[in-house]
């Protein structure tokens, strides 16, 4: 039967004691296993390509590739795992990025616990869930009718997924040479991509990228 069907979760998050109290969560509910956990968007999406879960739970903020910008790549290696979001983050501007890019669902970290078995339920069958906390807002827009103005929107939606990646190990305070063998480019791409980055963004030095990376939320727990 559907409701004592085992379901494997792969858990990505930059932190490790944030991966380990989700495992512990989880791992009380005798219907949820626990296949594998990774510490950055990247090598989550090798593992969940080679694993196969039927659901990831998956950080935003995260060094290197975002977890919004992850969630196609994560899809691309296997169609049939369900993404739900984890974060602190509850502004309509990341539930909307994340949804855009095929998030099946959005909880809020600050979640009652019982909601993380309610998100994954859902979501595992098909349907989407929303975090009460981060559909109040969401819902309250469009009862009004309204969208989110240009001005609140990211100033990141402009980036490319490689820019952004970029951007964000620049804001950590990353050298030019540091990014490249992080990223595994050539010293003149990284160059070439913070040229781009600099017009894009109107960031002329690393303090200003910092800051940036801070006011949008890329940088933090």
């Amino acid at each position: 039967m559907a409701d004592t069907q085992t379901i494997s979760i792969v858990l990505i998050d930059d932190q490790a004691i944030v991966r380990a109290a989700f495992r512990s969560l989880l791992e009380r509910n005798a219907r949820f296993k626990v296949i594998g956990d990774a510490g950055d968007a990247r090598a989550g999406i090798e593992l969940v390509a080679q694993l196969r879960p039927d659901i990831v739970i998956l950080d935003i903020t995260m060094p290197g590739l975002s977890g919004i910008d992850a969630v196609g790549p994560l899809k691309k290696g296997s169609p049939h795992t369900k993404v739900l979001m984890a974060s602190q983050h509850e502004g309509q501007k990341f539930v909307q990025q994340a949804l855009q890019n095929g998030a099946d669902g959005y909880l809020s970290k600050d979640s009652d616990p019982t909601e993380l078995t309610l998100a994954i339920d859902a979501i595992h069958r098909g349907d989407s869930f929303l975090s009460p906390k981060v559909a109040s807002g969401v819902m309250a827009r469009a009862v009004r009718g309204e969208t989110m103005p240009m001005s609140e929107s990211s100033a990141l939606a402009a980036l490319t997924p490689r820019e952004r990646e970029v951007f964000q190990l620049l804001a950590l305070g990353k050298a030019n040479k540091e990014v490249a063998a992080t990223l595994e480019l050539s010293l003149g791409t990284v160059k070439k991509h913070r040229e781009n980055l600099q017009r894009k963004l109107d960031c002329h030095s690393p303090a200003e990228i910092a800051r940036l990376a801070i006011r949008e939320g890329l940088l933090g727990a």
